[in-house]
């Protein structure tokens, strides 16, 4: 039972250093500049969008929860405590990835090819969302770190990955992902 103890002991030690070794990878890895950030949206309940949903009319729409909240405030808080440079933050026009992007960053600007494409109501966007994405990509310096708030449907479309709530997904300019890094909500 001793031996067992220390094993635990031993084990949960061992987790919480490649944890922190990971973060710190994620760290320098931003710091050198010239990473694609995918943001998937803070904690928002439920999934798809409502039937009548609008873009313009944030009642109509899948809104984050007091956690989601939470949640993008420590997505915020994890750039400005590790001082990580970031040009600009664009984000999608549903409104759950708009307050995602405010209460994290503040500032941020909304792309339409950051839009979910999860519905049969606006599938057909997904081709064209993916070309204008990789024409914004052509103005890009390569030097700075972008951060793209957006959906599921988006960063598993361009990353080939299933992206939690909140989850921070950093890849370099071809699209390869360097390191993740969830969030709680």
């Amino acid at each position: 039972m001793k031996f067992l103890k220390i094993i635990l002991i031993l084990f949960i030690s061992l987790t919480t250093l490649v944890k922190a070794d990971s973060k710190k990878n994620i760290i320098e890895n931003l710091n050198e500049g010239g990473k694609l950030i995918f943001i998937r949206h803070a904690y928002a309940p439920g999934g798809g969008d409502p039937d009548n949903f609008n873009i313009n009319d944030c009642s109509t729409q899948r809104n984050l929860s007091e956690s989601g909240r939470i949640q993008s405030k420590k997505i915020g808080k994890f750039f400005r405590e590790n001082r990580i440079k970031i040009k600009n933050v664009y984000s999608s026009e549903w409104c759950r990835c708009k307050e995602t992007a405010s209460i994290a960053f503040k500032n941020f600007e909304t792309k339409s090819f950051l839009n979910s494409f999860f519905s049969l109501k606006f599938a057909q966007n997904k081709n064209s969302q993916m070309i204008d994405f990789e024409k914004f990509l052509l103005d890009w310096d390569q030097k700075t770190n972008l951060i793209f708030v957006t959906h599921y449907v988006v960063i598993s479309e361009i990353l080939d990955y299933p992206s939690s709530s909140g989850e921070i997904v950093i890849s370099n300019k071809n699209f390869k992902i360097i390191d993740t890094l969830e969030i709680e909500h």
